[in-house]
């Protein structure tokens, strides 16, 4: 039968099953919430109030030992909520103890039960003023000494954790991108990082615990002395002086027995939150570094010495200590003077050397940073650098059809502190600088903003903006501007680099993995194609000249039945392109449509298709553009004025040509223009509906 299994009135529950359901770890511990709580609430009898005071005195032992054993903190991360359950049951333990002494006080020391009698007798020793001291003495200790020690260490720890999360956060980044680290490394460290931050957090405020636990035990001392007096006079007609001999006596010795407990957790706390920076249990801080040095021992042996000349002190003790600091001072300098071991020589290892080949490799993208950008890689508040990055790339390749190669992100010092390049294949395509703390302000008019900061130009698009501080941010909202944050200023020049160098990215090993991830069908037509029709590097060559004109290649089933049926009869790069293209037509009308579901165009004027069709030269397929350059300066124009007059309209045109010179076409507009769309008329799909803007 399993541990588990259901139950009924005929079927009760055996001792095995029990016993299997308090074993289990949340059973166990709502059981003990609950056990807290009745104590709270119901009186117990005394012998099972001694089982509990000796597994609170047995825990706290236990506490003890675990913070000195442990190498470091974040292996006992559960401390604060232990704190809080232990508190908790002394709390307890107190008002069933409390109950008891007022309760059954009159009859004895002992009517509280033998473990509170047995510390009364012992710290009291027949005189409960001095019991009385002893107790106040523990609590001052716990309260003002260990406890708001171990409180102060643990708020400083977690400020100046918090302040270096960013540069770990960078070395941790640093490490992966190195490839010093890999990913699985990189995120336990990034959860040890904050758990850390968590930890001395937590400890700050679990410190609190133990002081209202201090403050509560002096309320319920005092209350039970004056209570159990009265009590004992009014109600039981003792004399005053059995009276405050019995009742004092239970309640410091129920005091003692709920503050030694208080103690030593405190204690362990205080352990446990001094040791950061150890590595190792709490032997290496105390016996090692402290005893390692020999003229500190002898330092510490020759002030002993000296202290036992002195009239009236004791000689003996502190001959002994000079005596012991004195011998180990000695030891330690000879260990220091002796020669190394000799170890049986090995044969010679030889250091593995990085391959030279290894400094071959290069980064498809990089992002160098200043050193005041490097707050952009965690950033507390907002959305981190790494994190638009990733997103960005997930959006780029739903958009485009496959997937950018890693980001790789390294800090420079050669560049300015705010500023930041951006390298594609170790090459710099782009550079800028934001302001950290600023926000980047633009209209959406084009004009400069009206308000007080630095005048710049926005890296991305060369338009007007300002870096404006975070205060101004209501009124900037207010007057229409467009905020930008400074990571999201560089996202949007990396996207637009990205963008205008997909070309370049789409090296021959993502062809490979995009026709590997076809499906079955798919893949049957590639296996046709490839290389019995075409090689894998001309399918690599039509979807980079797809998208340099920022087409994407997402459909790949599509793009290939559009080689498959152009091959036959052509090998020539642009007219396989050009067929594609065509096969395409209903992708590049959805995506060039207008906000009313049309396709605004720019038509191109029968004089400029004759134009370009004449300045055609070259036999067959292999044909070049040769046009006069003043002729050319002319289309140049000609095609600005048109475009500018369609974006006054709020028109974002595309220009229609011809099939047989849209290429061309497209060869010169991309020099001055590369945003413009160029279709031929062959790409416009029979259902789109036309809007022409202007002509050309």
């Amino acid at each position: 039968m399993s541990d588990l299994a259901p139950t009924s009135a005929a079927n009760p529950p055996t001792l095995r099953q029990v016993w299997g359901w308090v074993a289990r770890g949340d059973v166990g511990l709502a059981i003990g919430i609950v056990g807290i709580v009745v104590l709270l609430i119901l009186p117990i009898p005394p012998f099972l109030l001694d089982l509990l005071l000796v597994i609170s005195i047995s825990s706290s032992v236990l506490i003890l030992m675990t913070s000195l054993l442990i190498k470091k903190p974040l292996e006992f991360t559960a401390f604060p909520t232990v704190l809080l359950v232990t508190t908790l049951f002394r709390l307890g333990l107190n008002l069933a103890s409390t109950r008891l002494i007022l309760s059954h006080g009159h009859e004895g020391t002992d009517g509280a039960g033998q473990v509170i009698q047995a510390f009364g007798q012992l710290m009291m020793s027949g005189n409960f003023i001095i019991g009385v001291i002893v107790f106040a003495i523990l609590v001052l200790v716990n309260f003002i000494v260990v406890t708001k020690g171990s409180g102060r260490i643990a708020e400083v720890a977690a400020r100046f954790t918090l302040d270096a999360m960013p540069g770990k956060q960078m070395a941790i980044d640093a490490d992966l991108s190195s490839g010093l680290i890999d990913q699985d490394e990189a995120k336990k460290r990034r959860k040890e990082l904050e758990q850390e931050s968590t930890f001395f957090g937590a400890m700050d405020g679990a410190s609190k615990f133990v002081k209202g636990d201090a403050v509560a035990a002096l309320i319920i001392t005092a209350i039970n002395i004056i209570g159990g007096i009265l009590i004992g006079v009014m109600q039981h007609k003792l004399p005053i002086g059995d009276a405050a001999a019995s009742y004092t006596m239970m309640t410091i010795g129920d005091g003692l027995v709920s503050q030694v407990p208080a103690l030593i957790i405190s204690i362990a706390a205080g352990f446990l939150v001094s040791k950061a920076g150890v590595d190792g249990a709490a032997d290496k801080a105390l016996v090692v570094q402290l005893g390692m040095n020999p003229v500190a021992l002898g330092m510490v042996s020759a002030a002993s010495g000296v202290m036992a000349l002195v009239p009236g002190m004791p000689i003996i003790p502190f001959v002994v200590v000079a005596i012991a600091c004195g011998a180990l001072a000695w030891q330690r300098s000879q260990d220091s003077k002796a020669p190394p071991p000799v170890v049986a020589q090995a044969a010679p290892v030889e250091q593995e050397e990085e391959p030279i080949g290894a400094s071959l490799a290069i980064d498809d993208v990089k992002i160098e940073l200043g050193y005041g950008l490097l707050t952009l890689i965690n950033d507390m508040e907002g959305r981190r650098l790494t994190d638009q990055i990733r997103a960005l790339r997930k959006t780029l390749a739903s958009e485009y059809g496959f997937v950018m190669p890693s980001v790789r992100i390294l800090d420079n010092m050669r560049l300015a502190t705010q500023g930041y390049a951006i390298r594609i294949k170790e090459m710099e395509c782009g550079e800028g600088e934001v302001r950290i703390g600023s926000l980047m302000a633009m209209d959406p008019r084009g004009g400069q903003v009206d308000l007080p900061g630095d005048h710049v130009r926005e890296p991305a698009f060369g338009l007007p903006a300002t870096w404006i501080d975070d205060a101004l941010k209501e009124e900037a909202t207010f007057r229409g501007y467009t905020l930008v944050d400074p990571a999201t200023v560089l996202t949007t020049h990396l996207t637009e680099i990205l963008k205008d160098n997909m070309a370049e990215l789409l090296s021959y090993g993502e062809v490979q993995k995009l026709l590997k991830e076809l499906g079955s069908e798919q893949k049957k037509l590639a296996d046709d194609l490839i290389p019995s029709v075409i090689s894998a590097s001309t399918l690599q060559r039509v979807l980079q000249a797809l998208l340099r004109e920022r087409v994407s290649i997402r459909d790949l089933a599509t793009i290939l039945e559009g080689i498959a049926e152009a091959a036959p009869h052509t090998s020539s790069l642009t007219q396989l392109t050009e067929a594609v293209r065509a096969k395409l037509g209903r992708q590049l009308c959805w995506a060039n449509r207008g906000d009313d579901g049309s396709l605004p165009i720019v038509t191109l004027s029968p004089d400029w298709e004759g134009a370009f069709a004449d300045s055609l030269i070259g036999t067959g397929e292999d044909k070049q553009l040769s046009m006069a350059p003043s002729r050319l300066q002319d289309f140049i124009r000609a095609v600005r004025e048109s475009f500018e007059r369609a974006a006054l309209a709020g028109d974002a045109a595309v220009l229609l040509t011809s099939p047989q010179v849209r290429p061309y076409v497209r060869s010169i507009i991309e020099r001055f223009r590369g945003q413009t769309v160029v279709m031929s008329q062959s790409e416009i799909h029979p259902r789109v509906r036309l809007r022409t803007v202007g002509v050309v």
